[in-house]
């Protein structure tokens, strides 16, 4: 059995097993708010940092401009880039709390209004899951004498709502740190003075390749998956995204003859 969220996935050993589902823990596990994880806004910051940093860096490259445009270009995509994901990760998030915050308050409306329509609403849910006659009357009565248990099964049963919202102060603030400190790693060989070109981007590629397999491996960790597979995957979508981008300033160069 897996417990913990999404970033802190780990499994019982026999002996958990059996305490965790006892009567009480299983209340009492129950009753808290389910944990809260940015292991998503963290792995999407610091895939999209690397790709975008590197894919500037490919595209300079490719283009033939000079490693100092690299490394502005770089830097200031790094820092609009993460700060403009932060914020819209930021509104996201908001924007599904006042959507469930709408929601709840409608569902209180409809009791108010059309209380019969709502525990019919109940009854047919229950229903769909295959209880019948007296049984499901027990549980129509016993979640509609509860109003806060009515309007939150309401929430998750009708609209599909996940019980609990994540921060969205936290949300942008993981997802602003793994994109700068993860983006900001490909640009690395390019603050070195007196390297060539070839091997400020030979590093650069090796340094972006690690960062990609290490962000999908730690994220296959968290998650209960093979680091193995879920670091190839990342990679290759990385290193695809980058070959994209030097392509594009190589073509650049051959038709529009930039030097």
């Amino acid at each position: 059995m897996l417990v913990g969220g999404p970033d802190m996935v780990r499994r019982y050993s026999d002996d958990e097993l059996v305490h965790a589902h006892r009567p009480d823990e299983i209340r009492r596990r129950l009753s808290e708010e389910p944990p809260e994880s940015v292991l998503s806004d963290a792995v999407l910051g610091a895939i999209d940092g690397c790709v975008t940093t590197f894919s500037v860096v490919c595209g300079a490259v490719g283009a033939g401009f000079e490693p100092v445009v690299a490394l502005v270009l770089g830097i200031a995509n790094l820092l609009s880039d993460g700060f403009s994901m932060a914020v819209s990760n930021h509104e996201a998030v908001r924007a599904e709390m006042e959507v469930l915050e709408w929601l709840r308050e409608e569902e209180e409306r409809h009791i108010d209004e059309v209380p019969w329509g709502e525990r019919q609403e109940i009854r047919q849910i229950f229903a769909d899951k295959g209880f019948r006659g007296d049984v499901l009357e027990q549980i129509v009565d016993t979640i509609c004498s509860d109003r806060r248990l009515w309007v939150e099964t309401m929430l998750v049963e009708e609209h599909g709502l996940r019980k609990g919202t994540p921060n969205p102060w936290r949300s942008s603030l993981a997802t602003f740190g793994a994109f700068v400190t993860v983006g900001a790693m490909p640009l690395m060989p390019f603050m070195v003075p007196g390297w060539s070109v070839e091997l400020r981007f030979g590093l650069s590629v090796a340094v972006a390749a690690v960062m990609f397999f290490a962000v999908g491996a730690l994220k296959g960790v968290a998650v209960g998956r093979s680091p193995l597979g879920s670091g190839v995957r990342t990679l290759v979508s990385g290193g695809a995204a980058a070959s994209l981008a030097w392509g594009a300033g190589w073509l650049l160069r051959e038709v529009a003859g930039l030097s």
